[in-house]
């Protein structure tokens, strides 16, 4: 007897509550990996926008991370007042905006970067779009390396220490708090509030999906000579899906920041970009559960394959490093999946029929 659908939402939705209680008895460190898998959740829905819906390859995603997480980390750590001296009269308690200030405004910087990015790169496409991109995600890595001096605002390769954590009705979140008996460790706490940062963003991106605006991204990534034939403003289109999906980028970066309250330049390299990219391609390009499933994927593969890379070292005579044997293993789960499933994991059923169908018409050819 097969459940209806209700009843395997409701059956999800027990499992994704009770996940980080059940792992909890494991160690914190498997919730942890949970909290940054959701952080990758988001920045996997924002890049799904552009990748996704509207069809424009950016390699230079993670740059709108790291503009949310620095300005988070500036606005919530002593760095500002200790660089300008002359500020610390005014804020006798230091300075400690809170994280739904920052969050729109980092939402806001990470959408006009975006739109920035996008208004030069209209008439690029496919590997010249990707080679601008790129280049734009490493000159912010670079910018934020070397400002340091002459004025040291971003503390340069030696990173962002001393930032707050999310305080919620006065209670930080990196401390453990008693509820109804129990001991809750901040990284349970961090993983309700991640969750449904992610469930927002989730339905929003739906709604964004089903919308004028959704199909009308969705023509131009199918033919934009054909949508721009129809009518559609195919440049204020593309600017929008550059602007949206850097702003989901930016609220990854605070939530990022708060949570490790640390951050440095080498967090925001080039191949946190191509991870993020990897996620949407793995999960299946434009299908937001596709695309959930590749970032949880890919975010917790790493840490599980330690298992794995640590007899396979030893069997080796310890030859090989066990990091770059666990990438190795990465990149050939990856290449194995891609073979079987070249639609992603989870693409939508009309992709799904495309890709059956052009198999079919493949074997007619060879026969005939």
């Amino acid at each position: 007897m097969h459940m209806n659908t209700r009843t395997q939402k409701i059956l999800f939705a027990l499992l994704v509550l009770c996940l980080p209680l059940v792992l909890l008895t494991f160690g914190n460190a498997w919730v942890r990996i949970l909290d940054m898998a959701l952080i990758y959740v988001l920045l996997a829905l924002g890049l799904n926008i552009v990748v996704g819906f509207a069809g424009l390859l950016d390699l230079g995603y993670v740059a709108f991370f790291a503009l949310g997480a620095y300005l988070y980390a500036l606005l919530a750590s002593p760095q500002l007042l200790e660089t300008f001296a002359q500020l610390a009269p005014y804020f006798e308690n230091g300075l400690h905006t809170p994280w739904w200030v920052v969050m729109p405004l980092a939402a806001l910087l990470a959408a006009f970067m975006g739109a920035l990015l996008g208004a030069p790169t209209l008439k690029l496409r496919g590997d010249y779009l990707a080679i601008v991109t790129l280049g734009f995600g490493e000159i912010i890595r670079v910018f934020v390396n070397n400002m340091d001096q002459p004025i040291n605002i971003t503390n340069g390769p030696k990173g962002l220490g001393s930032i707050d954590p999310i305080v919620l009705f006065g209670h930080p979140m990196s401390k453990k708090i008693e509820l109804f008996g129990v001991s809750w460790p901040g990284v349970v706490q961090y993983y309700y509030f991640f969750l449904l940062v992610v469930v927002i963003f989730v339905v929003l991106c739906s709604r964004l999906e089903h919308s004028r605006i959704g199909r009308a991204w969705m023509a131009i990534r199918e033919d934009e000579i054909a949508a721009q034939a129809m009518g559609l403003n195919t440049r204020n289109l593309k600017l929008l899906a550059f602007a949206l999906g850097a702003s989901i980028g930016g609220v990854g970066g605070c939530l990022f920041a708060a949570f490790q309250t640390f951050i440095s330049p080498e967090s925001f390299g080039l191949m946190e970009s191509v991870m993020i990219v990897a996620m949407v391609v793995l999960g299946g390009i434009g299908h937001l559960p596709g695309v959930i499933l590749g970032a949880v994927l890919l975010a917790s593969l790493p840490e599980a394959l330690r298992f794995v890379a640590a007899p396979l070292q030893s069997i080796m005579g310890e030859r090989v490093d066990a990091s770059i044997l666990r990438q190795l293993l990465i990149a050939l789960t990856m290449i194995f999946v891609m073979l079987i499933r070249p639609q992603g994991l989870w693409p939508k059923s009309f992709q799904l029929s495309r890709q059956h169908s052009a198999k079919g018409k493949s074997k007619e050819e060879g026969k005939a």
